[in-house]
């Protein structure tokens, strides 16, 4: 059983040459490959499982910011190596905010609406780093370069 969940066709084809170097580092050849795919097929289901694994603990391993959009509010994480850093941005009451647009959040960030709460917090992994943002990932958190999660620790300064 994966980690994480099996990269989708797209994607395998988008990563064949990764992956036909992980098949030649494990001993197959393109040959046995395709007799594997025919004749052991829970067999190459599991070197998918395993090469999608390696796939996206590599990339959870590298996340350092990651961000969550809704349209009254925004989220922002840095993903430290024992824990979280959230800072986040709340519109309260009959604001208009829409925090899905990036013009928004840049006049927000500019001239602060009413009714804006700023607020940080932190928390510990409950489970393995990697894992836990990965389904962060899958619950709507997209990677960044944490150029907002920064600009929103010095407005707080």
């Amino acid at each position: 059983m994966s980690e994480y969940r099996l990269l989708s066709l797209e994607e395998l084809q988008e990563m064949e040459n990764e992956f036909v170097n992980y098949l030649v580092v494990n001993g197959i050849a393109a040959e046995d490959w395709e007799r594997m795919k025919c004749a052991e097929p829970a067999k190459a289901e599991r070197l998918i499982e395993l090469f999608s694994d390696m796939v996206f603990e590599t990339i959870m391993r590298n996340v350092q910011f990651l961000e969550y959009r809704e349209k009254k509010e925004l989220i922002t994480f840095q993903c430290l190596s024992d824990k979280l850093v959230l800072v986040g941005m709340k519109a309260e009451g009959d604001s208009e905010a829409d925090f899905t647009s990036q013009d928004y959040i840049k006049r927000a960030m500019v001239s602060p609406p009413d009714g804006l709460k700023v607020y940080t917090s932190e928390k510990k992994y409950q489970k393995k780093r990697e894992i836990e943002l990965f389904e962060m990932t899958q619950r709507g958190c997209f990677i960044t370069e944490g150029n907002l999660f920064k600009t929103l620790c010095l407005a707080l300064d």
